[in-house]
């Protein structure tokens, strides 16, 4: 199930909430103790960061599958995100060294070097977002070359900052295919939970199968379930053509050519009411397409991002920054809400700090 801690950060007494909040997630990931203590001084770092030059803001921590995930082994993801005044000379708070009065002097350049991955986006007058990751293992060395092809990331937030989201995403590679799955269980809390729980858990048995058999499959898994709305978002690598089938309330869009276009799923639940014929629809892939999934916490009227910094970063800081201009603290998410990105493998699609997929 997705278990979040999604935490505020409007003074300093919320920077040690987000320190053990971060520890606790290294314990449900099985981190070691220096691992642990790792999460626990970048999400010092981030939240100290919040209070200290953006008035505030909040640090949302998912536990997240990494790839190639074959040993079934999670990742600790924090994501610092705001509504302040921007950084405004990113390059000098990513140096190595450069800290922030009333911190623990680790600074964005040492949390970036001792994540497996970091990436951050800021801009003037809107905000900054900032993903860190950390695995079981520190990173391989400091000067990493920066993983290019196909990416993808998310960030899952819970209604009312409940302990567990009924949504979830996942993303699994079966030869030549690579599926992004988004799951919203039918309703909120620990029952919605299980219900898009199951769904991955059941994608990961048929990833080499195509969209229309994996929502089959999932309909027979999720049966014992209340049901979920689910999007299906297949790459055939080998072809670079994307194939998309989706049931439920679950929205989709794909940018290539610098142009958005929503594609769209059928009415119904996983599980429960589903179609009696799946709808699969077929787009090209291009190393610039992207691809955002979100379930419909987000409102559906949602801006899609052009800002080229952006579309090259991690793809979830994408999603972050999507899922915070779709808000704000005083139009606070309505439901659970999961934002996913995948991204190709051209020049406006390499993160510059490392990605997950």
């Amino acid at each position: 199930m997705s278990r979040v801690w999604d935490v505020p950060v409007d003074d300093s007494t919320r920077v040690r909430d987000v320190r053990v909040a971060a520890e606790a997630a290294s314990e449900c990931a099985g981190l070691g103790p220096h691992r642990t203590a790792t999460a626990a001084l970048v999400a010092t770092e981030l939240a100290t960061n919040l209070v200290r030059h953006a008035d505030g803001g909040y640090v949302v921590i998912n536990l997240v599958e990494r790839a190639p995930a074959a040993d079934g082994r999670l990742s600790v993801q924090l994501v610092a995100l705001d509504h302040g005044p921007g950084i405004p000379d990113v390059a000098a708070a990513m140096r190595d060294g450069y800290t922030t009065a009333a911190s623990l002097g680790a600074g964005l350049g040492t949390c970036r070097r001792i994540a497996n991955d970091f990436d951050l986006h800021s801009a003037s007058g809107r905000g900054t977002v900032a993903v860190a990751r950390i695995d079981h293992e520190p990173p391989a060395g400091r000067h990493r070359t920066p993983p290019r092809g196909l990416r993808a990331g998310g960030v899952n937030v819970p209604l009312g900052r409940a302990e567990y989201s009924g949504d979830a995403w996942s993303r699994v590679c079966a030869g030549d295919r690579l599926t992004l799955l988004l799951a919203d269980g039918l309703g909120h809390g620990p029952k919605a939970a299980e219900a898009s729980g199951t769904a991955v858990d059941a994608l990961h048995e048929v990833a080499d199968r195509p969209p229309a058999e994996i929502l089959r499959h999932l309909g027979r898994a999720l049966r014992r379930t209340r049901g979920a709305a689910v999007a299906v978002a297949q790459l055939d690598i080998g072809s670079c053509r994307l194939h998309f089938a989706g049931i439920g309330n679950v929205g989709a869009r794909l940018r290539s050519d610098g142009t958005w276009k929503a594609m769209l799923s059928q009415p119904g639940i996983v599980g429960a009411q589903a179609p009696a014929s799946v709808s699969v629809q077929r787009q090209p892939w291009r190393d610039d397409s992207l691809l955002v999934l979100h379930s419909d916490g987000l409102p559906g009227r949602w801006t899609p991002p052009d800002d080229t910094v952006l579309l090259g970063c991690d793809p979830s800081v994408v999603a972050a920054v999507v899922l915070r201009d779709a808000g704000s603290a005083a139009r606070p998410v309505r439901d659970d809400t999961c934002v996913a990105v995948l991204a190709g493998g051209g020049a406006g699609g390499a993160s510059r700090h490392g990605s997950e997929g």
